[in-house]
């Protein structure tokens, strides 16, 4: 007996579609900051975070395949995932952009391995770069939490294209 399902020979959507319908479920809003080998920092906006295991601790992130900051995300050892509060939408968009230097004029201290912490941040996990897998236009990042904090308080977060906050 055959158990497998047979695939669609079509999707009976486009991407335009395929968005609309991801923009309704309401995720959280976090930067990822890694420092290059120069010392500068690096850093962008994803809303693809989640957990993966309690042991050993992994959680996970993707970041497009065209990204120019694929190659210093794949080949650094260390990255750090903030997790922005209410009110740090600003922060969400100045990572967005393209920018010469989006850490300047901003509140940051450094991990045990130097990587920016944004301050006011709800959370941080501190990750070894585990592993990666290519899937579809993504590359998904498997992080290895080495340190993490939390402040609770309300979360940033992203549903139907706007920004919002937890209540």
């Amino acid at each position: 007996m055959n158990t497998r399902s047979p695939r669609a020979t079509e999707r009976g959507f486009d991407s335009a579609h395929f968005r609309q319908a991801l923009s309704q479920f309401a995720t959280g809003v976090t930067v990822i900051t890694t420092r290059l080998a120069d010392g500068s920092f690096r850093g962008l906006t994803a809303s693809s975070f989640n957990s993966v295991s309690l042991d050993p601790p992994l959680v996970l992130w993707s970041l497009g395949a065209r990204a120019n900051s694929l190659p210093i995300f794949s080949g650094n050892s260390h990255y750090v995932i903030n997790v922005l509060a209410a009110g740090q939408e600003e922060l969400a968009l100045r990572f967005s952009r393209r920018s010469e230097d989006p850490f300047a004029d901003i509140d940051y201290m450094l991990s045990r391995t130097g990587q920016p912490i944004l301050k006011g941040a709800a959370a941080w996990f501190e990750c070894h770069n585990r592993s990666r897998y290519p899937e579809g236009d993504h590359v998904i990042f498997v992080g290895e939490v080495e340190e993490c904090e939390a402040d609770p308080q309300p979360a940033l977060l992203f549903h139907g294209g706007r920004f919002g906050v937890t209540p």
